[in-house]
């Protein structure tokens, strides 16, 4: 009886330490490969720098004058993404014209044909 209480302890505390082993493999993985799941689209540093210091200087430029009146943000803001960055990386960003993603109504329908039978 007591190789068997010797015997479950130590199978016990294998386990312990194999948990134990796992949990912290896992966090420091997790805490890794973040900085390796940046899938966006590479430009040249050249480029995104010119883009930057244009921004940079109409934000400055925005801040030291007084406040837009509503028809002047909406001017602005009509002319690319917002009244500052204007259209810089427009052709970067992912939108409904330049996605081949399917909408969520599309996405249902495809479903219910799939599963009533009908196409």
């Amino acid at each position: 009886m007591m190789n068997f209480t010797r015997c479950h302890t130590l199978i016990l505390r294998s386990i312990r330490f194999a948990v134990i082993a796992f949990t912290c493999t896992l966090l420091f993985v997790s805490n890794a490969l973040p900085a390796s799941a940046n899938t966006a689209p590479r430009t040249r540093a050249s480029e995104g720098s010119v883009q930057l210091d244009t921004i940079q200087e109409k934000s400055e430029a925005v801040t030291k004058a007084p406040p837009l009146s509503r028809k002047e943000t909406q001017r602005e803001a009509n002319k690319g993404l917002n009244e500052v960055q204007g259209d810089a990386n427009i052709n970067d960003m992912y939108r409904p014209e330049n996605s081949n993603a399917t909408s969520i109504i599309d996405q249902v329908e495809e479903a219910l044909e799939n599963v009533t039978g009908r196409e």
